[in-house]
């Protein structure tokens, strides 16, 4: 009954920077003023992901520069000292990687980033090796997607199951990937259910309802 949903891999960028455990400081920061990012990868051999490093991991540094004697006694977290002194990537990375694969959804990608507070992931095959990276505002290009697409796949995944004529008749109606379904059904307990899996949709922002019980009674 449901639709394909779009995956990681498909909104996910494939060429993406990254260092090894050994880039020097200034290579991190400089790469990152390059590739206008504020985080990368940390990878070994082939290209197995081994950490991030942020603009987080990197802000110690200049934390302690006016006193770096004080800066033991302000920090709260140790390892933030550690970091400050820290000169490779190996050290200032944040590790093991939080990481997602290219077939998970992006509702799952979302949960990983709000749950572990990061912009981004780096994209890794079953070996763990580096396929690409998956930030915020690329989740957020499911809701570029063409109201029409929204309304084919509802009409053909939702409506046509649980609003089937001839006891039910509904229109899909989509602006702006809000939508709005107009007609009347047999059975009103149905709704919540539809409203549910309306809003599971990639690339819908809302579900509004002007459904008559069939028979007149609203």
């Amino acid at each position: 009954m449901y639709g394909t949903p779009i995956t990681v891999d498909d909104v996910m960028t494939q060429t993406v920077a990254a260092v090894g455990r050994r880039a020097p400081f200034k290579e991190i920061v400089e790469m990152m003023q390059d590739w206008q990012v504020s985080a990368l990868p940390v990878i070994e051999g082939e290209g197995r992901v081994v950490g991030v490093v942020s603009e987080a991991d990197l802000l110690p540094k200049e934390e302690l520069r006016d006193d770096p004697d004080a800066g033991y006694l302000q920090l709260r977290q140790p390892v933030d000292v550690a970091k400050a002194h820290a000169l490779t990537a190996g050290d200032l990375m944040s590790s093991p990687a939080v990481t997602v694969r290219a077939d998970a959804t992006l509702a799952e990608a979302a949960r990983t980033m709000a749950r572990e507070g990061i912009k981004r992931l780096p994209v890794v095959d079953d070996a763990g090796l580096l396929t690409g990276i998956v930030s915020r505002a690329d989740l957020l290009k499911a809701f570029l997607r063409d109201d029409q697409d929204i309304v084919e796949e509802v009409r053909r995944e939702i409506t046509s199951y649980l609003f089937a004529p001839p006891t039910s008749a509904v229109r899909v109606e989509v602006a702006d990937g809000v939508v709005t379904l107009t007609g009347r059904i047999r059975d009103p307990a149905l709704v919540p259910v539809a409203a549910r899996l309306v809003r599971a949709v990639e690339g819908v922002v809302d579900v509004e309802f002007d459904l008559a019980r069939d028979g007149g009674t609203r």
